[in-house]
């Protein structure tokens, strides 16, 4: 019963918020609902302005929620920006299979959907000689006997954590925005599922819960961030968040852990002595419709160089 509270209590809360969005006035707020977590849920305040007591509040009561629904517990993290961090990726081109470990990879370790499937990374497959600039266009569905395929190559794409996101401006309520170590987040207890954000970015990266996400529990990662893998809820939009939980602790990535050639690259774009930089300063280096004035910090790359 509590937890079928919460569902609703998170719905209603969220057309509430849209109907403000759009100006609609005359809402009636669901007056007859007593509870004392249901009014929480309801008048959650922003994340950035909420204090370190408001917010270990509002951790523990979303902890309980999933308690309740998955019957395990899950722990969902607050871990800061960490001062003088900027992160940056790297992907080698020449050596990517399109083998997809590190989509699945990605599913394990964020939470997403099962049924319908979710994916923050997509891996496109092109000919070579081809024209493969032409991502909307671009094959995303290939199932070979055996990766990598003579004549093609292959491009995974996700969030490229713009400095300048146009999906952060597009937002209404200030529901998604950039963190100082670069990395673009979402409040999904904010999101009122317009889509706006999707429309505005170029790349495609992210990805809306049209259906409640579907995981059994057991395949819950119980270690999860509010920012980033916590389990999600029916109409809000997620994306790619350089695993929060992880990068945060100084781990890599889940995807760059799973590449098998080695492909996927990681770390601080501040330390002149990182990986990334070392790739970035002798290796051929590109970013994706950088006329748009994007500016992502993902690179993609080729082997050879310098």
């Amino acid at each position: 019963m509590e937890q079928n509270d919460n569902k609703n209590s998170g719905l209603n809360r969220r057309k509430f918020l849209q109907g403000a969005a759009l100006g609609l006035a005359g809402m009636a707020l669901p007056l007859d609902r007593a509870d004392a977590s249901f009014w929480e849920s309801f008048f959650q305040k922003h994340f950035r302005e909420m204090n370190d007591a408001e917010i270990k509040k509002v951790l523990s009561r979303l902890e309980k929620e999933c308690e309740i629904k998955y019957k395990k517990a899950v722990k969902i993290g607050n871990e800061k920006a960490m001062p003088g961090v900027m992160f940056g990726y790297g992907l080698d081109l020449s050596r990517c299979i399109g083998c997809r470990r590190c989509v699945y990879g990605c599913v394990d370790e964020n939470n997403q959907s099962l049924d319908p499937q979710i994916h923050w990374i997509t891996v496109l497959r092109f000919k070579k000689g081809e024209k493969w600039v032409d991502l909307e266009n671009a094959e995303k569905y290939y199932n070979p006997d055996k990766v990598p395929q003579d004549d093609y190559f292959y491009m995974p794409v996700q969030c490229q954590q713009c400095e300048n996101p146009p999906c952060v401006r597009a937002c209404p309520t200030q529901a998604t925005w950039k963190d100082p170590d670069g990395i673009v987040v979402i409040d999904y207890n904010w999101c009122i599922g317009c889509r706006y954000c999707m429309a505005a970015c170029p790349y495609g990266a992210r990805r809306f819960n049209w259906t409640e996400p579907n995981r059994p529990a057991e395949k819950i990662n119980p270690n999860t961030h509010y920012l980033g893998n916590r389990p999600r809820y029916k109409g809000v939009v997620e994306k790619c968040t350089f695993c929060i939980q992880r990068s945060r602790n100084g781990r890599y990535p889940a995807c760059v852990e799973a590449c098998p050639v080695g492909a996927r690259k990681f770390g601080n774009l501040l330390d002149p002595e990182s990986e990334i930089r070392y790739a970035i300063k002798h290796k051929r280096v590109f970013r994706l419709k950088e006329d748009l004035n994007t500016n992502p910090k993902f690179y993609y790359f080729f082997a050879y160089g310098k």
